[in-house]
């Protein structure tokens, strides 16, 4: 992080709350279920799919756990209710993972149920390097009753391809991105071509698989080439989607709509917005250069 970010992300994590607002509702749709609802209506206008994700993670009982459940059932209800062309993604240790792994998994089952019976998915994220395996096995048990789920795969972490490999075993469908925890060098490529080149190599063995994958990236070296790779395994629609963040690179978003292909659009809401914010500077620290100039600009 250059000394500029460095500075920028400290001062951030003093400012008032409806300060640090004014950036972060450009990445978030609001406090409310009813304010992303209303955001991903119009981004459906525009022929684009959203991801819903209540924010919150890490819960420390199972009442919070819980309460997170009920939640995201809320979330799926509105979905229906509202025709929304929209699924749910949700944090494995908001719904209990870290206080117990047969306890998340009665947790997550009853969402994965309710979600085939309205035949939507849940898309199961994925956190720091402590739950990687955790997951994965949470996945493995979920799949061997149910179809409508899948997971992410990091591509910085030198596990994935192995990781991919066993998981294309079950069909998995996967979200594949570069990764944004901070991660050990040991466990993690840190440099960013090799992270490309790796991004690059574990999406061809998903497509080459035949199993379904989201291109997550905002990266537009990496979406020129799955352009390629899409074109040279004849892809359909029905086999890949590209998938952004919430107010990030709206441009590549917008063209990828143009070139004909799907795009799903990660729209995160709830209470804790102000926390989701300040990790999302302290991991991607190049936000706080547009921090600053909006900050400090009199338009």
């Amino acid at each position: 992080m250059n000394p500029l970010n460095r500075l920028i992300v400290a001062i951030v994590q003093f400012m008032p709350k409806k300060l640090v607002w004014k950036f972060s509702k450009r990445y978030i749709a609001g406090a409310t279920l009813q304010e992303a609802v209303d955001l991903v209506k119009g981004l459906n206008k525009k022929g684009i799919l959203a991801t819903l994700d209540v924010l919150g993670e890490a819960v420390t009982n199972k009442d919070e756990a819980i309460k997170s459940k009920e939640e995201a059932k809320c979330i799926i209800d509105k979905i229906i209710s509202e025709n929304l062309d929209a699924n749910l993604s949700i944090k494995p240790t908001q719904m209990g993972l870290s206080i117990n792994s047969d306890f998340a998994y009665e947790q997550i089952s009853e969402l994965v149920s309710k979600v085939e019976e309205v035949n939507n998915f849940i898309r199961i994220d994925m956190e720091d390097s402590p739950y990687t395996t955790l997951t994965f096995d949470l996945l493995k048990k979920l799949k061997e009753k149910y179809n409508r789920v899948g997971v992410v795969v990091q591509a910085y972490l030198k596990r994935s391809l192995d990781d991919i490999k066993d998981l294309n075993k079950i069909n998995t469908n996967y979200r594949l991105c570069k990764g944004i925890y901070i991660e050990s060098q040991d466990i993690a490529y840190k440099k960013k071509e090799t992270i490309r080149e790796n991004y690059l190599k574990l999406l061809e063995e998903i497509i080459s698989s035949g199993n379904y994958v989201g291109i997550a990236t905002h990266d537009e070296y990496l979406i020129n080439e799955a352009y390629k790779m899409i074109k040279k395994y004849n892809l359909s629609n029905d086999n890949f989607e590209f998938q952004m963040l919430l107010g990030v690179r709206e441009d590549l978003r917008d063209r990828i709509v143009k070139d004909g292909y799907k795009i799903r659009v990660y729209i995160p809401y709830g209470e804790h917005w102000y926390n989701y914010s300040i990790r999302r500077l302290k991991e991607n620290p190049a936000i706080a250069g547009y921090i600053f100039k909006n900050l400090f600009s009199f338009k």
